[in-house]
């Protein structure tokens, strides 16, 4: 059966300009992102993953090329127009959580989906349900952000990004700012929501981020210089491992 492209690019190239000298960080990719997937984007530093993660979403644009998404061209879109393709379309988990400090953990949340949702009724029993897959406690939901641990703060942010029900789900290195078990716990959060059937895409630099995805992209020097397909994500599955490292030895990581 067919997969259903969520976006595609064609020619997609991105150009700073960095004192009088051109900066080319993105150079013509092209690429198919498919609903369902857990893609993951990877590479050395300044190889432009958040680059491209920022054009996918529609948080910066292209200096050449297009972007499609369900059949529309979002790249030529104004910037109202991408405020508002991601509001309605798109979801976000960055390194830094960014929850806002005078608001208690749910409200957090509703103040993202009112934006889309006035039936607030609705947003709650929403906020409720995904507070429940993450194990966010309704006395956990009554604190303010500066009451509660990173681990918990960033699982609030995946609820946040998920309020609205957005096709795409991205996130920018979501365990980067976290130790080792609180990092374990987003992934396996992630992981759930994709299983479900969310598409997600997802910057890293940690392998063992990286292998919960079924489809890696490595970036290097603007390109996609090769793609590793892994499957399903199953614990614990060590060939999996040998697989995505081998891969990486090839591409020079």
């Amino acid at each position: 059966m067919q997969r259903q492209i969520l976006l595609k690019t064609e020619n997609l190239s991105k150009t700073f300009s960095n004192g009088g000298q051109q900066q080319h960080v993105l150079k013509n990719i092209d690429l198919e992102l498919y609903q369902g997937d857990f893609t993951v984007i990877m590479g050395a530093s300044g190889a432009g993953k958040s680059t491209l993660l920022y054009a996918l979403s529609g948080m910066d644009t292209p200096t050449l090329g297009k972007i499609t998404f369900a059949d529309k061209i979002i790249s030529d879109l104004s910037q109202d127009g991408l405020a508002v393709f991601r509001r309605d379309h798109c979801g976000f988990v960055f390194q830094q959580i960014y929850l806002i400090d005078g608001m208690s953990v749910l409200d957090n949340v509703l103040s993202a989906g009112l934006l889309v949702n006035k039936d607030k009724k609705a947003l709650v029993a929403r906020a409720k349900e995904l507070f429940a897959a993450v194990d966010i406690p309704e006395d956990t939901q009554k604190k303010f952000p500066t009451q509660i641990s990173g681990g918990e703060a960033q699982r609030v942010g995946i609820v946040r990004a998920l309020i609205n029900s957005p096709e795409i789900l991205f996130a920018d290195e979501p365990t980067g700012a976290l130790n080792s078990k609180t990092g374990l716990d987003v992934l396996d959060t992630l992981t759930k929501f994709n299983e479900q059937g969310q598409s997600v895409v997802m910057v890293t630099h940690d392998m063992r981020s990286a292998r919960r995805g079924n489809r890696i992209l490595y970036l290097k020097d603007g390109v996609i210089l090769g793609e590793c397909n892994l499957g399903k994500y199953s614990h614990g599955d060590t060939a999996r491992h040998e697989k995505l490292s081998a891969f990486l030895k090839d591409m020079g990581w």
